[in-house]
């Protein structure tokens, strides 16, 4: 691996995007800690670097109008688009500021807060949504989260970085890529066996025992992530070791401690106050852009939500680093199902809730074939563009199935 060029793709890239998952993949995997010079800025020169230095942030005044447009219009179309478009870069300046806090805390904790931040913006949605009692569109977004990472982001990492470098074959960590197959796998099994218990109505007590085993499950899911966490934090002495022949060419923070704590609430209060919008508007969207609301929760909402990181995947597999595209693509989606998931489940449970993970037979049966296609891709420890262009085109094939379906939960 050329260090110099990993360190001189990282300052470059810093200023296209800061994606939460890629900075988690740098924690978890490499191990490294990132020096913590606190720097001394003032309130303007904060602003213009984390504001004014990032060219998605030419979107961030679609937030105000998105508001303005719900208040003087009744258009929900346009309101619900706009506000995607005013999340996606406050999504990624939530991973920035989550990146610089974790400058000062050292590889363990920052690995931990990258991890749990990763998804902010999805979990954000996802509480607003549960607060209103719409299970399914929480279900349904979460679920397309998982789906477009694997097969979309995944995809064109293949795919691009095929044809950057279609002289050779590009190779990635075949033991991590198989150990994250697995934990994928473990995610499936937990949705499934709701599922399959309500359709063969085989439950002990109909309508209570797949919601007690959803909970139960849920719960040992969190356990299951947690020691995933730990594994790759302190049981991977190869990451340590790369770690350690890199520390000098380590980043040092561009804004204080107390800074990044600040913007960091600043934005989660946007994306918390944009999401319950957001949220609203659902329904009137799907009426406006005639769509079935599933074709929006699980096709729409990622895409728009989660452009940074998808940009910052495609740029790493350009570069010749797929093990960190890998890290993108199938470490969001572990996160989604083993954490946001079974989280959203244990918050629902505690507000009095319902949600379970019987996601139904038609969504199950998405996710079950998605994981065995991308778990045989990645087999191999190879990538080209032709796999590439196979998982987008599963991934369009995903689409146009939840285009045309009819999730007759909701209502």
């Amino acid at each position: 691996m050329e260090f110099d060029d990993e360190a001189e793709h990282r300052r470059l890239f810093r200023v296209e995007t800061n994606s939460p998952q890629i900075k988690a993949v740098f924690s978890l995997e490499q191990g490294g800690s990132l020096s913590a010079k606190t720097p001394k800025n003032t309130v303007i020169k904060s602003f213009k670097i984390v504001i004014l230095s990032n060219k998605l942030n030419l979107l961030l005044p679609f937030g105000p109008i998105a508001i303005l447009v719900h208040y003087l219009t009744d258009n929900k179309g346009w309101f619900f688009l706009l506000s995607l478009l005013g999340i996606t870069p406050l999504a990624e300046r939530l991973g920035y500021a989550t990146e610089q806090l974790a400058c000062y805390t050292g590889p363990t904790v920052g690995g931990l807060l990258n991890a749990t931040f990763g998804n902010v913006t999805e979990l954000i949605i996802s509480i607003i949504a549960l607060k209103n009692g719409m299970i399914r569109v929480v279900q349904l977004t979460l679920l397309g989260s998982i789906l477009s990472n694997m097969l979309l982001v995944l995809g064109c990492s293949f795919f691009c970085g095929g044809f950057v470098f279609s002289r050779k074959q590009q190779v990635f960590d075949k033991g991590n890529a198989v150990l994250n197959s697995g934990m994928l796998l473990i995610a499936v099994m937990s949705l499934l066996f709701p599922t399959l218990l309500y359709y063969t109505h085989s439950e002990v007590r109909a309508g209570s025992s797949e919601l007690a085993l959803s909970r139960s499950t849920s719960c040992i899911m969190l356990v299951a992530y947690a020691a995933y966490l730990f594994f790759q934090l302190k049981s991977q002495p190869s990451f340590l070791t790369e770690s350690e022949e890199t520390s000098d060419d380590d980043e040092v923070p561009e804004i204080s401690k107390w800074e990044a704590i600040i913007w960091l609430l600043f934005f989660t209060a946007w994306v918390s106050l944009l999401s319950g919008y957001l949220v609203d508007a659902i329904e009137g969207a799907s009426v406006s852009w005639k769509m079935p609301i599933s074709f929006i929760s699980v096709i729409v909402l990622p895409i728009v939500g989660n452009a940074a990181e998808h940009a910052g995947a495609i740029m790493f597999a350009m570069k010749d680093k797929l093990d960190l595209s890998l890290g993108v693509a199938i470490g969001s989606s572990i996160q989604i199902s083993m954490f946001a998931v079974p989280f959203c489940v244990v918050i629902s449970w505690m507000m009095g809730g319902q949600m379970d993970l019987n996601f139904q037979l038609f969504e199950a049966a998405t996710l079950f074939i998605t994981v065995i296609v991308v778990a045989f891709f990645l087999q191999e420890g190879t990538s080209n563009y032709f796999k590439g262009l196979m998982l987008i085109l599963s991934y369009l094939i995903v689409a146009v199935s939840f285009f045309v379906h009819q999730d007759p939960n909701q209502g």
